[in-house]
């Protein structure tokens, strides 16, 4: 048994007579983009749709993914995978997808549900156009992550991803540029970025282009767990904007614990903490949420 942590909190808890606290973040939980995939794939089952497909996990949550498997909604990883299926109707996740892709998706003959991100949209819309203008453009971000293999497959002229700043030293010097970032990406480490590349590049245009849900979720998660005994953050394995939130715990609260459910946290003591703090990435569910509250309510 993990004991969470030993302070001077599990003596004062009891003492001072003031209640022990479960805060739970209220930005926590699916964001628009994510609530907006996640309920066209829903609408489809209600209609009694046929043949759904998913390019791709709907969202990072691994729970939600094998609820919609049980009701007869498949991911599949490339549109090649619908081949001879015309009768599929496939749904592009928030995340989005580059533009031969969707081309290729189209040619298929299947329907069509895009439920890209309008956020992410916009981002498709300024590659295209920093292509037109001449530039480079400069992606701030995981090289990995789809919705960044996506952005990149909307521009049409020179592209550079970068994850951190030491991954800036290989853009030339005077470079025009503009710089656009994964939506979810930390916006601390974005500013460094701009920063340092801004300093390189004579004429460097960037964008803050993390959707405000991620900088409110990141800004209130730091905000609690700099006041909590320990802190929990929940979300898919996979999932970027949750791993981000982790570390900007970590950096202001030692007991911060990663979960993807309520079973993770059974090895985990917290019978005498003043307060314990909840926050979750923009895939998790309500309920798995809620689940953790009550759970941690009953443990302290």
């Amino acid at each position: 048994m993990n004991s969470v942590p030993e302070t001077e909190n599990r003596e004062r808890s009891r003492e001072d007579g003031r209640p022990p606290q479960v805060i739970v973040a209220e930005s926590a939980g699916f964001c628009f983009g994510v609530r907006r995939a996640v309920t066209a794939v829903e609408d489809l089952i209600a209609q009694g749709r046929q043949h759904v497909y998913t390019l791709g996990p709907i969202i990072h949550n691994e729970q939600v993914v094998e609820e919609l498997e049980q009701k007869g909604v498949f991911a599949v990883e490339s549109p090649e995978a619908l081949a001879g299926k015309p009768g599929a109707t496939v749904v592009i996740r928030s995340h989005g997808i580059g533009r031969a892709e969707e081309e290729r998706l189209r040619a298929l003959g299947v329907t069509v549900a895009d439920a890209t991100c309008p956020f992410v949209k916009k981002i498709h819309r300024i590659a295209q156009e920093t292509a037109e203008q001449g530039r480079t453009l400069v992606i701030v971000g995981d090289a990995s992550h789809p919705e960044v293999q996506g952005i990149r497959g909307w521009c049409g002229g020179p592209c550079i991803v970068v994850g951190s700043e030491e991954e800036t030293e290989g853009i030339p010097n005077n470079e025009k540029i503009t710089i656009v970032s994964q939506t979810t990406f930390s916006e601390k480490k974005l500013k460094k970025i701009v920063e340092k590349l801004k300093r390189k590049c004579y004429d460097c245009r960037a964008l803050n282009t993390i959707c405000n849900a991620t900088q409110e979720r990141q800004k209130e998660a730091e905000k609690i767990a700099a006041t909590v005994d320990a802190m929990i953050v929940l979300g898919g394995k996979n999932s970027s904007n949750t791993q981000k939130l982790v570390s900007l715990c970590e950096a202001v609260c030692p007991h911060t614990i990663y979960a993807q459910t309520v079973l993770d946290l059974a090895d985990y003591d917290f019978y005498g903490l003043l307060s314990v703090g909840i926050t979750a990435g923009a895939s998790t569910p309500t309920k798995i949420i809620r689940e953790v509250q009550n759970y941690v309510g009953r443990k302290f």
